[in-house]
């Protein structure tokens, strides 16, 4: 069930929310694991045995090592090795059955049948929860929980189950147990998710159509131009339909009295690589930072340890988006950018070349490096690049990009890529400063509601046509 469909805005959202607010405080922790459940089997009962398992398990492995005096580290590694074959089973076995078969033929043995295993929803999100979990209790960072209801509804509350924020267990913890709803708690919360849906469904989808078309078409009859629109488009596309779940995420939170982190702070504001990570998925890169990068040693040993344990950490965000070689590509890119900023560019040129030019300077990294998450294959990425660069001999030219932008694209496109890159924060910034009592002004209040009703109509119809796809992050 996505955030961003008909049947989550109008039905099970509404239905959940009556019903947590109809029942007494002692309920509303039972309504919530009830609409969590609901939630996760609405995309397939039997899938959700892998979630189930995963809360049992780790419960178990949890007292375990909380019961344990000495040798705590085996129960904490037993644990972490079942959360990693788990994901590893069900996120990379194809992955990994194809790349045998491929050596297999090669030698000319015959290959290995194709497993088909399918993806559960969210399981590279909860297993990660899971994990930091286990090991937040072996470090006595939380106490352990003995009540399995309450870890339950932390792995499996629904409003970041499937896509995050990541949420630690010391974080959501206290807020399981006691919690204050407000009226206006909860209008900020459907403000926040209106928000989101309009990154999604009114920006994202938008840019996508460029994107899908460039990204579809054979590269050896792909306009230059083309290749150029769809990259950027899908440096947008990606980052208002991350940010647009997040933002619904952290809404739905506040709608039931709880605060999720963010997830995101203009990243393509950023200066360098380095404060890109620290602005974009940001609790997948302290989770990353906490539980991989410090215990490896982090910058305390020596440079060369250094640079070692930002490509390991890397590595592993590559292939924790997917199973792909273009993944692990995409956090190499990332980690080898990461080192030669901390060798000396960041030092020496960034810090030393005002804001403009380090924010194009990591906007293009990034973006470029965009091209690996979308392409299929080392092939249609080397092609990809080719045509960027060197161009083709396409005779669609331009007429086709024109035919492919429709009128209404620039509309949404030109405030979109302004208000990512800061534009009407910074005007609010201005306008408060100017105006300290702008925002609260009735008239200011009105036409926000009027904003946010006509952004649910416009949404609404965009779903009833079906011009909506899933949340690119679905996929991880």
């Amino acid at each position: 069930m996505l955030f961003s469909s008909l049947i989550f805005i109008f039905a099970f959202l509404p239905a959940v929310l009556a019903v947590y607010y109809l029942v007494p405080r002692s309920g509303k922790n039972t309504v919530l694991m009830l609409s969590s459940l609901i939630f996760y089997m609405w995309g397939g009962v039997s899938l959700s045995v892998i979630l189930f398992a995963s809360i049992l398990f780790n419960y178990l492995f949890g007292l375990w090592i909380n019961k344990c005096e000495r040798g705590k580290k085996v129960p904490l590694v037993i644990g972490i090795i079942f959360n990693l074959l788990m994901l590893g089973t069900f996120k990379y076995g194809n992955f990994l059955i194809e790349n045998i078969n491929h050596l297999l033929n090669l030698a000319g043995i015959n290959p290995v049948k194709d497993p088909g295993i399918i993806l559960p929803l969210g399981i590279s999100f909860f297993t990660f929860q899971s994990m930091s979990y286990l090991i937040d209790v072996y470090r006595k960072e939380t106490p352990v929980q003995k009540n399995l209801f309450y870890l339950a509804l932390y792995i499996s509350f629904f409003p970041q189950l499937i896509a995050g924020p990541i949420v630690r267990y010391h974080d959501l913890a206290p807020q399981l147990l006691s919690r204050k709803e407000s009226l206006s708690l909860f209008a900020n919360g459907v403000e926040r998710f209106i928000i989101g849906l309009v990154k999604k469904v009114i920006i994202a989808n938008q840019f996508a159509i460029i994107s899908h078309e460039a990204f579809s078409i054979p590269v050896d009859v792909l306009p230059q131009s083309l290749a150029w629109a769809g990259m950027i488009s899908y440096s947008f596309q990606i980052y208002f339909d991350f940010a647009g779940y997040s933002d619904m995420a952290i809404g739905l939170g506040l709608m039931f009295g709880f605060h999720l982190p963010e997830n995101f702070n203009f990243p393509y504001l950023a200066t360098s690589i380095r404060k890109f990570w620290k602005s974009w998925h940001i609790t997948l890169g302290q989770w990353l930072m906490d539980y991989l990068y410090i215990p490896l040693g982090g910058n305390r040993k020596s440079n060369f340890r250094t640079y070692f344990n930002l490509l390991i950490i890397f590595i592993v965000c590559g292939f924790w988006h997917g199973a792909s070689w273009n993944f692990l590509l995409w956090g190499l890119v990332h980690g080898a950018f990461m080192s030669i900023e901390r060798l000396w560019l960041e030092k020496n040129v960034l810090n030393r070349a005002g804001k403009i030019i380090p924010a194009l300077y990591t906007f293009s990294i990034a973006t470029f490096a965009w091209v690996l998450f979308e392409t299929k294959d080392f092939e249609h990425t080397k092609g990809f690049y080719k045509v960027l660069f060197l161009g083709n001999d396409s005779m669609l030219g331009s007429n086709y990009l024109s035919a492919v932008f429709k009128q209404n694209f620039l509309l949404i496109a030109i405030p979109s890529v302004l208000g990512s890159f800061g534009f009407f924060r910074w005007l609010n910034i201005k306008l408060t400063a100017i105006m300290p009592e702008f925002a609260s002004q009735p008239i200011v209040k009105g036409i926000k509601v009027a904003v946010m009703l006509i952004a649910i109509f416009t949404i609404t119809l965009l779903l009833i046509s079906n011009t909506y796809n899933p949340f690119i992050y679905f996929r991880f």
